[in-house]
């Protein structure tokens, strides 16, 4: 039974409706790997020593005045264009929620951390190299400014795990992440699918007075169209950055979009090599759904899905209205986040934005020229020039095609020109993280317990968002 839900956990009042309390698993070893310390200041975290973080991140003993019992998050979803009633969390569990310094509320979720009522026959573990992944992913997309759930700790469990995509058997770990919410459109998509409108409504409220105060409204049809149209300008402003951070998610079910517009739940993720709108980061995704060009149009898509699932509590037409601003945030976040990598000013008029941006993909799509290498060549624009000329591609730099985009580029002014001088504009290529990358990392790591490598790419992905920072 649920204990009564202390003032600091906002959640427990949800959670007869929509969690499963759980036990974590226990593990026969606890190696810390990683710990967050950044963040961990950030919620008040910072004084726990390595024992007591081991402790509370892989034992799970309770935070003071927080969760008792971790709770598993019951949610359906649409996966892979399929809808499924038997989703929830299967390896991971709400292990507290903890507030920053301005009262904004945090998440922190687990994966790996044991099997829950949602597991369907899966052990409920995390590779080790999985928990690494996901630390890259999240620091390099908060590295180039893009809205993304933080890896907040990673401990090496001592099992033996069994995969079919990893040489088996394989290192086992558990990974605590900060979000600022778990609360996914799957959530809402289950109270519809259960006809329940009560449950519905009180995720409405919980979700307006935790993350969306300016949705708030005196009726319920207002406030759940408001919220609607807040979570959609959120989730287009998401994907206006990957898309100008090359990130291709891998697979965009509506379980793994979340009403803060985060990026989380990271799988078979990759970051583009050169621009490419047919590239798919899984495997299994043999059509293509969730290739990188596709992510717009399917972030749309499953916003429609959490429109349908409001429809107990809102007209179809007012909640249509909810959904308006998709294209125009979408816009306006790719035009902004690509302008901000550039290091450049906008022109202050969208429709001028967007033709530089047509002109300057288009460029790099026939040209094949490598994504992180000609974002860091062309940083701050004309007061890059030197760069330039030292590039690995500095060829494609004087041909024909790149003259419009060096003419757009004139155009528009730097907006942190001085950045030129830190050492991570200094050095020859920017940080990187395609999947050869993740592979040279992982190699030591595996096969001799060197660490080094892994640290080193930390550091620099550290150096490029405090050379990037707004």
């Amino acid at each position: 039974m649920l204990r009564e839900p202390p003032p600091s956990v906002p959640f427990l009042a949800l959670a007869d409706h929509f969690a499963d309390a759980v036990e974590p698993a226990h593990f026969p070893d606890h190696v810390l790997r990683f710990r967050n310390r950044r963040w961990s200041e950030t919620v008040g975290l910072g004084d726990l020593d390595d024992a007591a973080w081991v402790n509370h991140f892989a034992r799970f003993e309770p935070l003071p005045g927080n969760l008792q019992r971790p709770l598993a998050m019951r949610y359906h979803g649409h996966q892979f264009g399929t809808y499924n009633p038997q989703l929830g969390d299967g390896r991971g569990f709400l292990y507290a929620q903890v507030r920053n310094a301005a009262g904004d509320l945090f998440d922190l979720g687990t994966k790996g951390s044991g099997q829950t009522p949602w597991s369907r026959q899966g052990d409920g573990r995390l590779t080790l190299k999985g928990g690494v992944r996901e630390i890259l992913a999240a620091t390099y997309l908060e590295a180039l400014g893009v809205h993304t759930s933080k890896a907040f700790s990673l401990v090496e469990t001592g099992e033996q795990l069994a995969r079919n995509d990893e040489p088996s058997p394989t290192r086992g770990s558990v990974l605590v992440r900060l979000s600022e919410s778990h609360i996914r459109f799957g959530t809402f998509q289950r109270c519809a699918y259960l006809d329940d409108s009560e449950g519905l409504a009180r995720l409405v409220d919980y979700c307006i007075a935790e993350f969306h105060p300016d949705a708030d409204a005196p009726e319920m049809a207002t406030k759940a169209v408001n919220l609607l149209t807040a979570i959609t300008r959120a989730t287009a402003a998401m994907i206006g950055q990957w898309m100008a951070a090359g990130f291709v998610h891998g697979v965009m079910n509506t379980d793994n979009f979340n009403v803060t517009g985060e990026t989380f739940d990271f799988g078979p993720w990759r970051f583009l090599p050169v621009s490419d709108p047919n590239f798919t980061a899984a495997y299994f995704d043999q059509n293509g759904l969730y290739s990188f060009g596709r992510q717009p149009t399917q972030g749309a898509w499953a916003l429609q899905q959490l429109a349908s699932a409001l429809l107990p509590l809102a007209d179809a037409e007012d909640l249509a209205r909810g959904l308006a601003p998709y294209e125009a945030a979408y816009q306006q976040s790719f035009a902004a986040h690509t302008h901000h990598l550039l290091g450049l000013n906008g022109s202050g008029d969208l429709r001028t934005d967007l033709t530089y941006l047509q002109t300057f993909y288009g460029w790099m799509t026939t040209s094949g020229a490598a994504w992180p290498q000609t974002f860091f060549d062309l940083y701050a624009g004309e007061a890059s020039a030197a760069r330039m000329k030292a590039s690995p591609q500095a060829a494609l730099y004087q041909t024909e095609s790149f003259a419009p985009v060096r003419d757009l580029i004139a155009a528009r002014e730097a907006t942190h020109p001085a950045r030129l001088a830190l050492p991570y504009f200094q050095a020859a290529a920017p940080v990187t993280l395609l999947i050869e990358d993740v592979e040279s990392l992982w190699e030591p790591i595996a096969a001799e317990d060197d660490w080094s490598a892994f640290e080193a790419k930390l550091a620099h992905l550290e150096a490029a968002r405090l050379a990037l920072a707004p």
